[in-house]
């Protein structure tokens, strides 16, 4: 890194009246915003993003899956391209920063590269991706682009194929056209993403920014424990097959194992779905929506196959039939180890303090993992707050994450 390089920073007060702005887009007026994929706060926030591209002197693209970019050339048409960014759809009544923040510190940058006429050896990309959240379908843009989405993703999608097509048409989008996004290989140069932790360990630690190691895996499945209905006054306690039973005493060993033999994992029930569902007789069905996730595959099958031998035992404890139904997932995704050497170092450059963290939260990151080299900081987040309007992460943290994402940017691109 040349000496101009490591004083240059960012535009922090252009970013925040970007983030200002955009923050008013989908307000709930409790602090948050609610941009959901394709509602019209989404597509209001992307039409906002298309004119802070224009208005910055930068080449606006969107390609056949809605990947909203800022484009940033270079002398030389065939290099390949360096994308940052993330993502401005959000959870229902969720937060400013989760997505919008990696978005408009992704344009910052180009904006900082741009207007001190730094030339580069590779292109630059701020894009915002479509559907990270999972509203529709789940990393639709990033997939797509990666060359990775399945059509069986369009055709049974996770928040319904009614719904989906409705949002596709309103951003005028087809199913021939998202499969044609795919970029190919060697393309990209790299992928780098600026998040809010989503958590508390970088708060907790004191330190500035976390470098991610990996992003982890995550598998779901429903585990349907099958008893008998009778009646709940006159059966007694010894004579019943309570699926309640069998699926409450898989909760809490689920809890168990994985506290006792996968410290780096978690384990969640977030849904029980109770039949006949009524006072007065035993439960005949339990239907038990299982999630689990880990950052290191072997231990991830490890893990799978602990959960699902619980499941058979405490079904076989209580004299219960179990039905399983893998509802599908995501493959752990490490960090490029060049990447993360080289985000510690400009952390060290900036006189900003830094540690390894493993995501527990699932990132667009994910899908070019083998597609070009990956990486991604996390800065802290107030109380562990996400997903939520209480969620926030001070200005001067988002500061130093652009810069971090300058630097990087700088590194790779006159490497």
């Amino acid at each position: 890194m040349t000496e101009s390089f490591s004083t240059l920073r960012v535009n922090a007060n252009r970013m925040h009246d970007s983030f200002i702005h955009l923050a008013l887009i989908g307000a709930t007026g409790d602090g948050g915003v609610s941009r959901v994929t394709f509602s019209e706060a989404h597509l209001a926030a992307r039409n906002w993003l298309r004119t802070e591209i224009e208005n910055s002197g930068l080449e606006f693209h969107m390609d056949g899956a809605g990947n909203h970019s800022a484009l940033l050339a270079c002398n030389n048409k065939n290099a390949p391209t360096i994308l940052l960014g993330s993502h401005l759809d959000s959870v229902p009544n969720g937060g400013r920063f989760d997505g919008a923040l990696g978005v408009v510190a992704a344009l910052e940058v180009l904006r900082t590269v741009k207007e001190n006429r730094i030339k580069l050896g590779v292109k630059l990309e701020a894009i915002d991706f479509t559907d990270e959240e999972g509203t529709l379908v789940g990393l639709l843009g990033s997939a797509a682009l990666a060359g990775r989405l399945h059509p069986e993703a369009l055709k049974n999608p996770r928040g319904g194929r009614e719904d989906l097509i409705a949002g596709m048409n309103r951003a005028g989008l087809s199913e021939a056209g998202i499969f044609k996004a795919a970029r190919s290989k060697g393309s990209l140069a790299g992928y780098l993403e600026l998040h809010i932790e989503q958590g508390k360990r970088l708060e907790r630690a004191g330190f500035n920014i976390g470098v991610v190691t990996a992003i982890v895996g995550i598998r779901s499945y429903r585990l349907s424990f099958i008893g008998r209905a009778d009646h709940a006054g006159s059966t007694l306690m010894e004579d019943r097959l309570d699926a309640g039973l069998g699926a409450s005493a898989f909760t809490l060993a689920a809890r168990e194992i994985v506290m006792r033999d996968f410290p780096n994992c978690v384990v969640n029930i977030g849904k029980m779905d109770f039949a006949p569902g009524v006072f007065n007789i035993v439960p005949l069905r339990v239907d038990v929506s299982l999630e689990f996730r880990s950052p290191d595959a072997d231990q991830f099958a490890e893990l799978d196959g602990a959960l699902i031998e619980c499941a058979k035992l405490e079904a076989e404890r209580f004299r219960l039939d179990l039905r399983i139904e893998f509802l599908g997932g995501h493959a752990p995704s490490a960090m490029s180890e060049n990447m993360q050497q080289a985000f510690m170092n400009s952390c060290d450059t900036l006189g900003l303090t830094h540690m390894s963290l493993v995501s527990g939260a699932i990132h667009d990151a994910q899908s070019l993992n083998g597609i070009c080299p990956i990486g991604m900081i996390f800065v802290p987040s107030v109380d562990g707050a996400s997903h939520a309007p209480r969620e926030l992460t001070k200005w001067e943290d988002c500061v130093n994450g652009a810069n971090i994402l300058l630097q990087i940017a700088l590194t790779l691109g006159s490497g």
